[in-house]
């Protein structure tokens, strides 16, 4: 099954799903992780191996250059694999403290890797480029 945002109707996996996503953003703001304990980051020029490493980077960034910022998301789609897996890809950006518009550098592609566990979508992985790369 693969959705969109111009799909009206959702299904309950669908919706958790994007509740995962969302919750990664809500963690955003309050400068936290919303990721598996392995779970892999893979952003330009960074490879952060596990939770405690994305944990660590995100709290070096959030204290400097990131303070004050937000992250925003749109979902192009969702594919599941099987009950208990799905790929997410999305488009992202990074609105820096006082801005109402992301710059167009901080544009990116995302592809989420997500495994549902005692009925919880987890992220498993996830890989950002620039959205100018594609």
């Amino acid at each position: 099954m693969t959705s969109n945002n111009a799909t009206p109707i959702l299904t309950g996996d669908d919706s958790a799903v994007r509740a995962a996503l969302d919750g990664v953003y809500v963690a955003w703001a309050d400068n936290d992780a919303a990721y598996a304990k392995d779970a892999p980051a893979v952003l330009p020029g960074s490879y952060l191996p596990n939770k405690e490493a994305i944990r660590a980077t995100m709290a070096a960034v959030f204290s400097g250059p990131l303070k004050g910022s937000r992250a925003i998301h749109e979902v192009q789609s969702i594919r599941f694999l099987g009950d208990g897996a799905a790929i997410v890809i999305s488009k992202g950006a990074v609105l820096l403290a006082g801005q109402t518009e992301p710059a167009r550098e901080s544009r990116g592609l995302d592809t989420w890797v997500l495994s549902k566990q005692d009925g919880t979508w987890l992220i498993e992985a996830f890989h950002n480029c620039p959205e100018d790369a594609a």
